[in-house]
């Protein structure tokens, strides 16, 4: 499975927002800052998950953006379906089921592709803002998984900004 830059800064901008739920509204530019992610790009994906309700504005001096509903209450799915599309790696699973009835040769395989995109969607929605913070600093349950922000400012002279896709591996 595969995640979007876009996608990738979004669920990002959501770990701020919740390891900060109790503060209130949060200004862009600090989410930006805290995350090393592009403001202007940020402010249209936060536009996006307005519009969607799973964060609000709030205006003034004390103005920025919160989560709309408690962090428990907002799934990964959500947020991926909502940037990126459908969270199968493979199709939907009605189009697989099709090709499992139509095509006996290739059966065995389709049901494999199945069962995979099945598990990472129930991953998804079954894990929430909250699970991730919950998983010890950074939201991380593997302690030698790669800080991607570190490694990507040290090791890489590649644009900034350029559109990118980020492997996704399910348990």
């Amino acid at each position: 499975m595969k995640i979007s830059q876009k996608g990738l800064y979004a669920l990002q901008a959501m770990m701020v927002l919740t390891r900060r739920h109790t503060q209130g509204a949060i200004r862009i530019r600090d989410i930006a800052y805290e995350e090393n992610l592009p403001e202007k790009f940020l402010e249209l994906i936060l536009l996006e998950m307005k519009n969607a309700r799973i964060v609000e504005s709030v205006r003034g001096a004390k103005g920025g953006y919160r989560l709309r509903r408690t962090p428990s209450e907002i799934r990964l799915s959500e947020i991926i379906r909502l940037i990126d599309g459908p969270l199968a790696p493979f199709g939907d699973a009605d189009s697989l089921r099709v090709l499992i009835d139509r095509d006996a040769e290739h059966r065995a395989l389709y049901k494999v592709f199945l069962e995979v995109r099945d598990a990472a969607a129930s991953i998804l929605e079954n894990t929430t803002l909250a699970d991730l913070i919950g998983r010890g600093p950074a939201g991380r349950s593997n302690p030698k998984a790669i800080n991607r922000k570190t490694s990507d400012r040290t090791t890489s002279k590649k644009k900034k900004h350029e559109p990118t896709v980020v492997p996704i591996a399910a348990r």
